[in-house]
């Protein structure tokens, strides 16, 4: 049996704790991921006991807290806290999600875990590095592609070609799907991963569109589209509801059809 060992600068360590204030009544302890690269030293998990009657009911909320009360080193992306930006998509007790719309009520009693997601570099603490992840969604070239003359007013759908984009055209570029993919972590520097698929298939399956075939011609490579093995792993994970699997399934149906 193969024996594999962290490298000794990789290996999470035991950080620091945080206790709540005196005479708090409504606490819960969270296990923070913290990592400075600039620091030299090695990851470690630092632990919070948070009163939760100072902060919201998300666990976004309780981050905010940690931040402003407890420690300001703290770092993490958030923006608008609707669920519509995906910035503070993160690993929440073993799952990937959005900090913002995930109810602390709604996880298991005990300690909640938060880190990064998984198999990115992280820029600190809960920031991953996304920028493979941003230039595969630039590859797939995410706009409308026309050669017929622009029209005087809008171009047109049908409600039934327009019905088509509902699943797709609500991705919000979290990542929480790419990340939790097996296939994207071992081949993410070549294969497109979840989330740029289903963007992909977005504008594939846009009746407005005019450049399909140089799009399935992008996408016929054999790491590009076809390491997705269909675990579901991104359907099960995405905020939105969506499911990147059958997206990704569509462009390998489009894929054989045109060449009967």
């Amino acid at each position: 049996m193969v024996e594999l060992t962290l490298p000794k600068n990789s290996q999470i360590r035991k950080g620091r704790r945080y206790k709540a204030r005196k005479g708090a009544k409504r606490v819960r302890t969270f296990r923070v991921y913290r990592y400075d690269p600039e620091s030299g030293e090695n990851p470690r998990w630092d632990t919070y006991d948070v009163d939760l009657s100072t902060c919201g009911p998300m666990v976004l909320d309780a981050l905010i807290a940690i931040k402003n009360d407890m420690d300001s080193t703290l770092t993490f992306r958030r923006s608008c806290r609707e669920g519509v930006c995906g910035s503070c998509a993160m690993n929440i007790s073993g799952r990937n999600t959005l900090a913002c719309t995930k109810g602390m009520d709604e996880l298991p009693a005990g300690p909640i875990t938060i880190a990064p997601l998984p198999h990115q570099p992280v820029l600190k603490d809960l920031v991953p590095d996304l920028n493979n992840f941003m230039a595969q969604y630039a590859a797939i070239q995410p706009y409308l592609q026309t050669v017929t003359p622009e029209p005087d007013a809008e171009w047109r759908q049908s409600p039934e070609e327009r019905a088509k984009l509902d699943g797709l055209y609500e991705c919000i570029l979290c990542a929480c799907c790419s990340t939790s993919c097996p296939s994207y972590w071992w081949n993410s520097d070549r294969y497109f991963g979840p989330a740029a698929l289903l963007q992909a298939y977005r504008w594939i399956a846009d009746s407005r569109d005019e450049n399909q075939g140089e799009r399935l011609d992008a996408l016929e490579d054999p790491f590009k589209l076809y390491r997705c093995h269909t675990i579901m792993n991104c359907a099960q994970v995405c905020p939105k509801g969506l499911n990147p699997a059958k997206a990704i399934a569509e462009i390998k149906k489009a894929m054989v059809e045109r060449k009967l």
